[in-house]
């Protein structure tokens, strides 16, 4: 299992200290929308040279584990 506290950090210089990828400035919210326009991981990554593989995983458990430590509510659902 990839632990995201070697791929992720945040630093209030960098993005303003959004959770970005180390050496980077690829937010994991600017990764997670492409993830949610459809883009694959080969795209990312043929996109975005400086990632790996390991990174974008990193990118998942991050968000994992925040999503585990945080409250959540249900939402309705948007009227079709």
């Amino acid at each position: 299992m990839t632990d995201w506290h070697d791929y992720v950090h945040s630093d209030p210089h960098v993005l303003l200290g959004k959770p970005v990828v180390k050496g980077t400035r690829l937010s994991v919210e600017f990764l997670l929308g492409l993830y949610s326009e459809g883009w694959t991981e080969k795209q990312v990554l043929e996109n975005y040279p400086s990632l790996s593989s390991e990174a974008l995983k990193a990118v998942f458990s991050f968000v994992a584990e925040c999503m585990r430590e945080e409250a959540l509510y249900p939402i309705q659902a948007k009227a079709v």
